[in-house]
């Protein structure tokens, strides 16, 4: 494992400042505020995302019914159980892993586009189930966090800030998580079968038990970020949870946009595909039904046909650039 430069430490450090002094930049219950804490969580999700996707190319668009699972499983254990979103989160990522564990058995031996229509069809068969499993989930009327003295262990608070503060803290966690994964043996057998899965396995990498393994701890990850999605949002419904464009394809375009397979892509990506989507919202949604999200659509595009592999490669392309001018 390397070890951080100097520079990497600096560096480290003012971002830290930096997160650490933005919020203190905007008002405590403002809609800014707001932005940058679904910016952090999608930012978070879409780490969780770039385990199997990024690490072994297994594009997954069913990542939403794992975060369906956290964000009913802690809220449904509150209002029946009065058990803290914690324990709830506990009980949220334990489901998340043995759904990804299930729903994997199944699929790890497709490739390429079976598996990410397989991945979105177990998607799309929780946003059913949840929709007609009324009695338990409150159906498409939604279901309602109960309200509770603001507290750390009830996860509700007052102040914006607090929110922001658990949402860098997932960031941070979920990110060492992935960084320990990528430079660990799970993570270089990972990027093996991204290679070259036949090939992995010539040399005895257990490919099947390698992709399962980083799917559990993709999906324990996601079910636990939905604990958190609930408890900020306080209402949500299964096609809000289980949406496969509201969650799946959000977190890939997050992650791809950032670039897909590295640490900082995701963080990138989050804070450039939200506060954009927002704005279009604000600006084009009053004008005509649907063209926000078709100008959305068009700026993620030019996005991504200018810089394929994402914004993590613009600096290595300057650099070439610069190299060639000093020539």
């Amino acid at each position: 494992m390397s070890r951080l430069s100097s520079t990497q430490w600096i560096m480290i450090a003012v971002l830290v400042a930096v997160a650490i002094a933005i919020p203190f930049l905007f008002d405590p219950r403002g809609y800014g505020i707001r932005i940058l804490c679904l910016a952090l969580l999608f930012a978070a999700m879409a780490q969780s995302w770039n385990i199997v996707a990024g690490l072994a190319n297994q594009i997954s668009l069913g990542h939403a019914a794992f975060f369906g699972i956290g964000a009913y499983t802690s809220t449904l254990l509150l209002i029946h159980f009065g058990l803290t979103p914690w324990l709830g989160m506990i009980a949220a990522a334990v489901l998340g892993g043995l759904a990804a564990f299930l729903i994997s058995l199944p699929t790890m031996r497709l490739r390429g586009h079976y598996f990410a229509l397989a991945t979105l069809a177990f998607g799309e068969v929780m946003r059913v189930i949840g929709n007609s499993w009324g009695g338990l989930t409150g159906g498409p009327v939604g279901i309602s966090v109960p309200f509770s003295q603001p507290s750390l262990m009830a996860l509700q608070f007052k102040d914006m800030r607090a929110y922001y503060a658990l949402m860098l803290g997932a960031v941070v966690v979920v990110t060492a998580i992935f960084v320990v994964i990528k430079r660990s043996r799970l993570g270089y057998r990972l990027r093996a079968i991204k290679e070259n899965e036949d090939a992995a396995e010539v040399i005895g990498v257990d490919t099947t038990r390698t992709k399962i393994l980083a799917s559990v701890i993709s999906g324990m990850l996601t079910a636990s970020l939905g604990t958190l999605y609930a408890q900020f949002q306080f209402f949500f419904d299964p096609d809000t949870v289980f949406g496969i464009a509201s969650v799946s394809i959000r977190m890939a375009m997050i992650a791809i946009v950032g670039g897909i397979g590295t640490a900082a892509g995701p963080i990138l990506g989050a804070f450039f595909v939200i506060p954009l989507e927002e704005l279009a919202n604000q600006v084009f949604s009053a004008k005509a039904a649907g063209l926000s999200q078709l100008v959305f659509g068009v700026l993620l595009i030019l996005v991504i046909l200018i810089e394929p592999k994402g914004f993590m490669a613009i600096g290595p392309r300057l650099k070439r650039l610069f190299a060639r001018g000093d020539r």
